[in-house]
């Protein structure tokens, strides 16, 4: 019997043996250590707290928590002397699998999003600037028009009979106006006469001028060149100056504009000529655009400032107060760092911090190093790493949570 175990204890494990003693010393370490801890806090211990717990002595019972702590510091530093032995003499450790990704430079353009409304500097109500009634209506609702177009006209009183009179009076007046100079200019006659004659014409003159510029308010005429969006006075409808009293609105699509208001925070990065994303949730279309003015007054209500965003509209589907999602370009870095956001974690002092893979070799075994990182900006999911990362830096992606300092790793991209 005892030279059968010589010949078995002398003959070369092969490898399915040696890996199973190992599984066998790792067990039986596992049984010892789980023995210890029972020894030391097992059933007689548990009695033994219970009874310190039960006397209620402050001091005896810190005594015995420090106690622990010590058999408990104790045993993680055999524990982790074992785990290091193991990981020396096992051939087969398993390493953690993690994914990596390789720092790169590249353009980053940052946007802040707010919300904003259509708005038209050529959206006005028209009024009439005298009183009467509406003679005639010449347009109807969404009619095209240009400036100075006749959209309407208000009975005038009588007035065009009075500038016929007083026209002929001008023309009388002009004639003997013209007759008394050449009698001047040729020495015969008075200068008073010539003077008076001069006089009359000139008031005659300026008479005819007031009664026609009065007279032209009898007419309607587009402001500038757009869309008659709504007629609001029927024809025979007596109208006046005034509020209440608007006739058209005259609406131009054309010159379409975003009215976004920015906090002051931004002041120094939102600026004009700066690219503007503008989104319509109702068309589901985006247009790219610019900043083409910045208001140079803060609200003392939001502590914001308005933006002025240009908004090209050929086929005129938006709209005045259309609601819209506007972004607005306010940091640049060509050279930006990114990463996922979901790998930066953060210490208990507050650092962000992430791991990556130094030194692979050819068989994508490297050592995981935590990195202090800082952040900058934030983008859809990804952010910029101002500091802490380089260019070529293999960044651990997916497994990062789970490593831990100066373990060995293994990536499998």
């Amino acid at each position: 019997m005892s030279n059968k175990l010589n010949i078995v204890t002398n003959r070369p494990l092969s490898p399915t043996l040696s890996t199973r003693n190992t599984n066998i010393m790792k067990k039986l370490t596992s049984i010892l250590l789980l023995a210890l801890v029972l020894s030391s806090c097992g059933g007689g211990a548990d009695k033994s707290i219970d009874s310190i717990i039960a006397e209620a002595d402050l001091t005896t019972i810190r005594a015995k928590k420090n106690e622990l702590s010590e058999k408990q510091k104790e045993l993680e530093s055999q524990i982790k002397l074992l785990d290091s032995t193991i990981a020396i003499l096992d051939k087969n450790e398993r390493l953690p699998l993690v994914t990596t990704i390789t720092a790169e430079q590249e353009a980053f353009v940052h946007y802040l999003e707010l919300q904003g409304d259509v708005m038209t500097k050529q959206n006005v109500l028209i009024y009439p600037e005298m009183q009467g009634t509406l003679v005639k209506v010449y347009v109807k609702e969404g009619q095209a028009v240009s400036k100075g177009q006749l959209l309407a006209t208000i009975d005038d009183g009588g007035l065009s009979s009075q500038l016929q009179q007083l026209k002929t009076q001008a023309q009388l007046a002009k004639t003997t106006f013209e007759r008394q100079k050449r009698l001047w200019d040729q020495k015969i006659g008075s200068e008073i006469q010539y003077l008076q004659a001069k006089a009359n014409y000139e008031a005659q003159e300026n008479t005819v001028n007031q009664l026609e510029s009065q007279l032209e308010k009898s007419s309607i005429r587009a402001p500038f060149s757009g869309i008659i969006d709504d007629v609001i006075k029927d024809q025979g409808t007596v109208v006046a100056p005034g509020s209440g009293s608007e006739i058209f609105r005259i609406v131009n699509l054309s010159d379409m504009y975003i009215d976004v208001e920015v906090p002051e925070t931004y002041l120094g990065s939102i600026s004009v000529g700066k690219e503007a994303q503008v989104y319509f949730p109702v068309l589901g279309d985006t247009v790219i655009s610019k900043i083409r003015q910045t208001s140079n007054y803060i609200k003392p209500g939001n502590r914001s400032f308005g933006v002025e965003v240009a908004v090209p509209n050929k086929n005129e589907l938006i709209k005045p107060n259309l609601s819209a999602k506007v972004r607005l370009n306010d940091y640049t870095n060509e050279k930006a760092i990114l990463v996922p956001q979901s790998i930066i974690s953060e210490n208990s002092d507050g650092q962000q911090y992430t791991y990556i893979a130094e030194n692979p070799d050819s068989e994508g075994v490297a050592i995981a190093k935590r990195v202090i990182v800082t952040t900058g900006k934030t983008q859809n999911g990804m952010v910029e790493i101002v500091s802490g990362i380089v260019d070529g830096n293999h960044i651990i992606k997916e497994g990062a949570r789970s490593v831990k300092e100066g373990q060995k790793v293994k990536i499998v991209n």
